[in-house]
């Protein structure tokens, strides 16, 4: 096997590794607010969006080729630069999710391999139009046409609903959030699995593994370990983010969440199906805000809505500069399979204490968001107790 051969074989593993993170890290996204009203048990409901995420994977593969193709310049990638750019990105997904911050899986995975490229080829070989046009103003109008659609949306919900019976409505409600949510987990596969595929497809075709321009397409095996990747993470669930998202921005009740959920789904559907990578973490934390406006008598909690935002605005910058101190480490020890090799086993060491820390602080599912929700009776006896509309 040569150098070349074993840092591809090292990329694949660190992306695998970088959809688990992904998978766990944004959990959140797709079952916050469910779990919050106790639509569901937090077990079931994240059993549930690790099937729908692995389904979604397979739907479209117009934002693999996007990340692959249209922000940096394929030709001057190597599989090292990947490497870096993944390396990179896990590590800001693991310090995020640490402290219980929903920033986006997707722009650290971009901004990574954006500063990896930057340290090994230079300028030249980002695609500024491509990363303009499909990263950044997306990322800009995103949340804030979550936001807004879903104010209007839960705002009319609500004005349709006033004269149900109260428990009546908030039970029904719960049904249709379950079918939301689970749409929005499937969204979730659609769109971010969809991003490490491009960028393993990256390495490959500095590789000669597999051909590039007219000619590329995601190899099956690809689609496979990144759609079993992001479920798997999913399923293990990431309690600290469901804390901070489901109950920390706003107290949200069935059918604001139902509101939010439909219009976080079709947002992002319709981003994959036009190949634009979108910030699911951005849309669906849009779209909690916007429906906490649009409810009455909620409040939105704009402090931690305004850290959230904070975690979004640093995430690209902060993840490009450890992906370009990762390559300038790799470079210092030779810049191949060497170098390589230690990048990866340091990651490993640094995952393995933060796991191991993580145990002796783990947050338990059913307790995740006791603070602001309970489960069991006590849920449907505050369900029973809230008005539906003021």
């Amino acid at each position: 096997m040569s150098a070349g051969d074993i840092i591809v074989a090292l990329v694949v593993v660190a992306g695998v590794s970088f959809d688990f993170t992904n998978g766990f890290h944004d959990t959140a996204n797709a079952m916050a607010t469910t779990i919050a009203t106790g639509a569901l048990p937090p077990k079931v409901a994240v059993g549930i969006a690790a099937v729908l995420n692995f389904v979604g994977a397979f739907i479209s593969l117009s934002v693999a080729a996007t990340v692959a193709e249209g922000i940096v310049e394929s030709g001057a990638v190597t599989p090292v630069i990947v490497l870096g750019g993944l390396i990179g990105a896990i590590s800001w997904n693991l310090a995020t999710w640490w402290f219980g911050i929903p920033s986006s899986s997707s722009h650290a995975l971009i901004g990574g391999v954006i500063g990896a490229t930057l340290v090994g080829s230079g300028t030249g070989a980002i695609e500024i139009e491509g990363l303009v046009s499909k990263v950044i103003l997306p990322a800009a109008i995103s949340p804030l046409l979550a936001g807004l659609l879903a104010a209007v949306g839960v705002t009319i919900i609500y004005m349709l609903i006033r004269r149900f019976q109260e428990d009546r409505a908030e039970r029904e409600f719960r049904w249709l959030q379950v079918a939301s949510s689970s749409m929005v987990a499937l969204a979730h596969g659609t769109n971010d699995a969809q991003k490490t595929m491009g960028v393993i497809s990256l390495a490959l075709i500095a590789n000669g593994s597999i051909a590039g321009g007219a000619n590329f397409d995601v190899p099956t095996w690809v689609v496979v370990i990144c759609a079993t990747a992001i479920a798997a993470g999913t399923y293990s669930g990431g309690w600290r983010i469901i804390k901070t998202l489901g109950t920390k921005v706003v107290e949200v009740r069935p059918p604001q969440g139902f509101g939010s959920e439909a219009v976080a789904a079709t947002v992002i559907l319709a981003s994959s199906h036009v190949g634009y990578p979108l910030s699911t973490t951005q849309v669906v934390s849009g779209a909690v805000c916007g429906s906490g406006v649009g409810r009455p008598g909620a409040q939105v909690n704009w402090r931690v809505a305004r850290n959230i935002v904070a975690g979004w605005l640093l995430t690209l910058p902060a993840a490009a500069a450890a992906s370009a101190v990762v390559y300038a480490v790799i470079e210092l020890l030779g810049g191949g399979a060497f170098g390589a090799i230690v990048a990866v086993v340091i990651l490993a060491i640094g995952c393995f204490f933060l796991w191991r820390a993580n145990r002796r602080h783990s947050v338990d599912p059913e307790e995740a968001i006791s603070d602001d929700a309970v489960f069991g009776p006590e849920a449907e006896k505050r369900t029973a107790e809230a008005p539906v509309a003021a």
